[in-house]
């Protein structure tokens, strides 16, 4: 069998990551704020642990524990000045007393602060993590030049946008909606990396006649794919929150989750592949992370962070041979069932908007 191919993947701007790296929007949130010493801890050993089994894509935001995640990563960068780590933040969810969290110099701000909580004087990768720009997007034009001017001074070697991603059972008119947007903005921005939720259950976007990974083949964009793993859910064991947070969508319907009765769905669907590939432990981790690492060579994808166990777990499924077109046809068509099942549910809207 082919062993997979896990040499550095090439994302564009001369940008190359190993094909799985870490996203750390799990640091500095915490149910009980006692532990939260304790818990920062526990998930800088797995930090640590990611880098040591080859890691270099390192993903964060303003917005993951307001600093206190890129502050961590800081502490990370500053034990390995001499490796080659690729640093990923965002910005757009913050407006701090700013009018808007694009508005004037606000995206200078904010990049500053980045930098100074990261201890590093350059980003690898700079991500417009909204696509609320303001009414008529009024701050769009003002945000595409403190991006660009980023980039042409070499504070940022390359900008990213955030990409088409509905909620599961998003309807087709909802899915038409948000492939429209994207479209729009992704022609204005013209950004070098697309940064989108990802996995085996989100609903399928076309864009002009493609999938998202033709698509930015055709135009040399490289993608970074996060919640491969559907927020755990695609592993075969519930996590404690089953309802996991959604993306945003366009349009008035609001925002969605999954109810207990789809994860009941998701969970029966995924022991049609325990039976086809054994019940082994790891197995449909690593099913659900090559599913999405094979879809092309132009992209990377990040893992949320919860400790070592679970990074040595991830990616270790690296290390075992690809998958066959055989076999992922079998994945395909479980995971195509999965997404039918879960659309003919009923969905859960969320009484208050949340962080996407």
């Amino acid at each position: 069998m082919t062993a997979f191919n896990s040499t550095k993947r090439h994302l564009g701007q001369g940008l190359f990551a190993y094909p799985l790296g870490v996203n750390c929007g799990a640091i500095g949130v915490s149910e009980d704020p006692q532990q939260t010493e304790v818990s920062d801890g526990h998930l800088l050993d797995g930090l640590r642990r990611a880098v040591e089994l080859g890691a270099n894509l390192l993903d964060t935001a303003d917005c993951y524990g307001t600093g206190h995640a890129e502050r961590m990563l800081g502490r990370l960068l500053r034990e390995h000045p001499d490796q080659e780590l690729l640093t990923s933040s965002k910005v757009g969810r913050i407006r701090g007393s700013a009018p808007h969290a694009y508005a004037g110099r606000h995206i200078h701000h904010q990049f500053q602060q980045t930098l100074e909580n990261l201890y590093t004087e350059e980003l690898d990768l700079y991500t417009l993590d909204s696509w609320d720009f303001g009414p008529q997007d009024r701050y769009l034009g003002s945000a595409i030049e403190q991006m660009c001017t980023l980039r042409d001074v070499g504070a940022v070697r390359a900008i990213g946008m955030r990409g088409p991603y509905v909620p599961y059972g998003a309807t087709p008119a909802e899915r038409a909606a948000c492939a429209a947007r994207f479209l729009h903005l992704f022609r204005i921005i013209r950004p070098n990396i697309i940064w989108t939720r990802f996995n085996a259950l989100t609903p399928v976007i076309t864009l002009e006649g493609e999938d998202l990974f033709a698509f930015t083949a055709r135009h040399g964009v490289g993608v970074i794919l996060a919640a491969p793993l559907a927020h755990g859910l695609l592993t075969g064991r519930v996590p404690r929150n089953t309802m996991p947070t959604p993306g945003s969508i366009v349009g008035p319907t609001g925002m969605t989750s999954l109810t207990p009765e789809k994860v009941a769905r998701i969970t029966a669907g995924l022991q049609t592949l325990n039976l086809h590939f054994g019940n082994e432990p790891g197995t449909l981790t690593r099913l659900a992370l090559l599913f999405c690492l094979q879809r092309a060579d132009h992209c990377a994808a990040v893992v949320g962070l919860t400790g070592e166990a679970q990074m040595e777990e991830s990616f270790g499924c690296l290390s075992g041979p690809a998958l066959t077109t055989t076999e992922l046809e079998v994945i395909d068509r479980a995971y195509a069932q999965i997404r039918a099942d879960i659309e003919q549910q009923p969905r859960h809207r969320l009484a208050q908007p949340v962080r996407t």
